[in-house]
């Protein structure tokens, strides 16, 4: 007895096996970047509440914090380079290679900082070895991020490349909660075995997380689109360059449409813990449930927004995230001001969102979508690592040294609606991708 065709021509198992195979590599790019994301974000968290003692305990507080997220910071200055490598082998030998390693590269940095000394303990060494390591991080995180979402949206039926590729950026708020609800668990600790040894269990317990990881990457297949680049042999032989010399308006609008968003993540989660601990003397707890509600929040609105990109458009979607987030900067301080525990922790939870889920769900479609097959890892990576760079990793150290200068949060509020601003002007300047056919770009 054979399947009856279905309205697409394909039969019943055919559908079925074709579903069942991209949720194997839907899961299987999610789970691999919950980890790496869990691994990056987990040095944010711990930079805010312990970094400043235990690897900066020579400078006076506020000096300790920006040192500390000058640290933060160096990773994310690591990930245009990560994006560079991995983009350049990833359009040359393919995508899943580079997942592979990334994860390696990610996961040993990360368990090696748990095994760190102190500056009480080998002196000048411990930050430089520190930020030795936030480097490695960073590189792996570089080059994660765009070999997950192109191994997602190059699989994916044409119609649904924004909800799949949503599905990827899940593993982003995911890594939040989980790194975040670590340390929740651990605040509970006496403070003083806090700092003595309780902030490395979160960082030495990934080397588990990394070990199930490549366990599932591992049995992943290349795409379709790169696997018909390599059967006609039309690799690009410098995707890098191809990328910044032949498409230079694609590139600075892809690192446009990124700049917002990414401030507006790290300022929430990294930023808000010092200041509503410091300045508005708020629990730790609180703000870390804050956090934490924000990225269960987004563990659904993520996806909902990589559907309405696919009904909609990308462009909409980007038009009215860089709308609501010019709003946001507006009343985000007002909000956490107030000090009223139920309003700190909702206003965090929806304007993470509002500002930042809005364009990061559809995000995973839009940047690939913009650049061809042959420099499509190079181009989405690039592009996104370095606006990460330059508005998400450096935003809580500009957000402090805002704060110290004014002695109120309003000049942080105009580096936001700044940020928003340009990418208003990235997403006038893109094109509608959403019914692109990128197996022939």
């Amino acid at each position: 007895m054979t399947d009856a065709p279905t309205a697409d021509g394909l039969s019943a198992a055919r559908v079925e096996t074709d579903e069942t195979r991209m949720n194997r590599i839907v899961w299987a790019s999610v789970l691999g970047t919950v980890v790496e994301w869990y691994d990056f974000l987990i040095y944010g968290t711990a930079a805010a509440l312990v970094f400043n003692k235990l690897f900066f305990p020579t400078m006076d507080p506020v000096a300790g914090t920006l040192a500390a997220f000058a640290s933060y910071a160096v990773g994310f200055v690591a990930r245009p380079v990560g994006g560079a490598i991995f983009g350049h082998f990833g359009d040359r030998i393919g995508r899943k290679a580079m997942l592979t390693l990334t994860m390696l590269i990610m996961g040993g940095g990360t368990f090696l900082i748990g095994l760190l000394p102190t500056y009480d303990q080998i002196g000048i060494w411990a930050p430089i070895l520190l930020v030795a390591l936030r480097l490695l991080q960073g590189i792996g995180i570089g080059g994660e991020w765009g070999g997950a979402v192109l191994m997602v949206i190059e699989h994916a039926p044409p119609k649904k490349r924004g909800f799949y590729g949503s599905l990827v950026q899940v593993g982003f708020p995911a890594g939040v909660a989980l790194s975040t609800a670590t340390f929740l668990l651990l605040t509970m600790l006496p403070p003083e075995d806090f700092l003595s040894w309780g902030w490395r269990l979160p960082f030495l317990l990934s080397v588990i997380l990394i070990g199930v990881g490549l366990f599932v990457r591992l049995k992943l297949v290349e795409t379709p689109a790169f696997a018909e680049v390599k059967k006609t042999d039309t690799v690009a032989r410098m995707p890098i360059l191809d990328v910044i010399m032949k498409q230079p308006r694609t590139f600075l609008t892809a690192v446009g449409l990124k700049v917002s968003e990414v401030a507006w993540v790290y300022v929430l989660t990294v930023f808000a813990i010092v200041y509503a601990t410091g300045t508005l003397g708020l629990p730790r707890s609180l703000i870390l449930y804050a956090i934490l509600l924000g990225a269960v929040l987004e563990l659904g609105t993520l996806p909902l927004f990589g559907w309405m990109s696919d009904k909609i458009g990308r462009r909409p979607m980007y038009l009215g995230g860089a709308a609501i987030s010019i709003v946001c900067a507006l009343v985000v301080f007002p909000l956490l001001e107030t000090r009223d525990p139920t309003i700190v922790v909702i206003s965090i939870a929806v304007i993470m969102s509002l500002t930042h889920g809005t364009m990061f769900g559809p995000q995973a479609a839009f940047l690939p979508e913009l650049f061809g097959t042959r420099v499509r890892y190079s181009g989405a990576s690039l592009g996104c690592q370095i606006a990460a760079a330059i508005s998400g990793g450096f935003a809580p150290m500009i957000a402090t040294g805002l704060l110290a200068w004014a002695g109120a949060p309003w000049p942080i509020a105009l580096y936001l609606i700044a940020l928003a601003l340009i990418t208003l002007a990235a997403t006038l300047a893109a094109k509608e991708t959403r019914d692109l056919d990128i197996a022939r770009a």
